[in-house]
């Protein structure tokens, strides 16, 4: 079951989301209004590594916590990659066209191999057709492999980075972030119970990653404070400024500030 998120608004499922923004009163199709709200316009489309410990909303918080102020879409469902929002499997592309946005957020799998890493790519490619006729810029959001195959973090990273150098869009390494935290502290439980999706740390550090990258501040500046989802959850100062540091050096190999 896939779902719609909107940051300004209530969680809704897919399908009544489509029912109220293209039928009209007369009960024809009509275009989506672009898409408005306060701060900077955000649009995720991914699957469950998006929607898990709901990565949006943890994004957004962390914007309001530095002082500004952000309003997203979120359209992810179970097991897709990007092809399968292109081949019309969910919203994803009449979202994109409403228009409005300032980002357009992509994630599928790991995609360490070279059939998925393809695939990566060429979704990365027809999205961005649409992402920058109207407007936005694209931004790849980097996640990782299941713990079995730690060992394919390097085929995750690289995938990622070449789908976000394929069109010039921004590339968020937050599972280079994870190594990196690790690298710090090899005890923290990042992966949730199922040894893949993220736990609500896993999915901070993420959050952490975008922030930076949207925001272009500082992650180490903020509050020493853990909220996911909206929700304040109880971690030492230490680990939280520890996250912070990893990705802010993390984001630094690419960015340079």
């Amino acid at each position: 079951m896939g779902f719609i998120f909107a940051g300004v608004g209530k969680v809704v499922r897919t399908s009544v989301v489509m029912m109220v923004a293209f039928l009209g009163s007369d009960g024809c199709a009509s275009p989506l209004e672009p898409f408005e709200g306060p701060g900077v316009h955000v649009l995720f489309i991914g699957n469950s590594l998006t929607y898990v410990n709901d990565l949006p909303a943890t994004v957004q918080g962390l914007i309001r916590s530095g002082g500004e102020e952000m309003s997203f879409v979120s359209v992810a469902k179970p097991d897709f990659a990007l092809i399968d929002h292109l081949d019309g499997g969910s919203d994803a592309v009449d979202e994109i066209k409403r228009g409005g946005w300032d980002y357009v957020v992509l994630q599928q799998g790991p995609s360490s191999l070279r059939e998925s890493r393809d695939l990566l790519i060429q979704g990365t490619q027809r999205l961005n057709e649409h992402i920058q006729a109207n407007g936005a810029r694209p931004a790849l959001y980097m996640v990782w492999p299941d713990k079995s195959r730690y060992s394919f973090f390097e085929d995750v990273r690289l995938s990622y980075k070449l789908a976000a150098d394929t069109v010039r869009g921004i590339f968020f390494p937050a599972g280079e972030a994870w190594l990196a935290a690790w690298g710090e502290n090899p005890q923290l439980a990042l992966y949730g119970p199922d040894d893949f999706h993220p736990s609500s740390l896993g999915t901070f550090l993420a959050a952490l990653v975008i922030y930076e990258g949207l925001t272009g501040r500082d992650a180490r500046e903020l509050p020493p404070q853990v909220v996911v989802a909206g929700r304040a959850i109880s971690v030492p100062e230490e680990t939280v400024r520890l996250l912070q540091r990893a990705a802010h050096a993390t984001n630094q190999k690419y960015t340079g500030k």
